[in-house]
């Protein structure tokens, strides 16, 4: 039985498939529900569990090439939540664009993880190295 990491079987069986150069989204809670792709729905309550939670479990075990997300991220939030990502981001080339081009990348990924994170555009797509 896993008593560390990621303990969802459902997110592990998705992060499982994803081999050199696919993709994967990890969204809030309120992104759409999109039909062409894999969605493992993680949200407990508004807040619960964050995209950087998700990420910073993936990170450690998941090697990752680099990350998109929308420009209008840096707009609606705070410094300090934008900081935050850029630490759980550290050194990964990072792609801002268009909120309207980010979510076109979408139905090419392998799934999407929907979180309960309330953050502005703070959904990402990460890319596997």
């Amino acid at each position: 039985m896993l008593q560390t990491g990621i303990l969802n079987p459902h997110v592990l069986d998705l992060v499982a498939r994803v081999r050199h150069t696919n993709t994967l989204v990890i969204s809030d809670w309120a992104f759409p529900f999109w039909p062409e792709i894999e969605t493992v729905d993680i949200s407990l309550t508004h807040g619960i569990p964050t995209v950087l939670d998700v990420l910073d479990l993936l990170s450690p075990v998941f090697k990752i090439g680099r990350i998109w997300q929308a420009e209008e991220f840096v707009a609606c939030n705070p410094a300090e939540k934008v900081e935050r990502f850029a630490k759980s981001f550290g050194s990964l080339p990072l792609t801002r664009e268009a909120h309207i081009d980010f979510k076109k990348r979408v139905p090419h990924a392998i799934g999407l993880i929907r979180t309960g994170d309330p953050t502005p555009y703070g959904n990402i797509i990460i890319e596997s190295a």
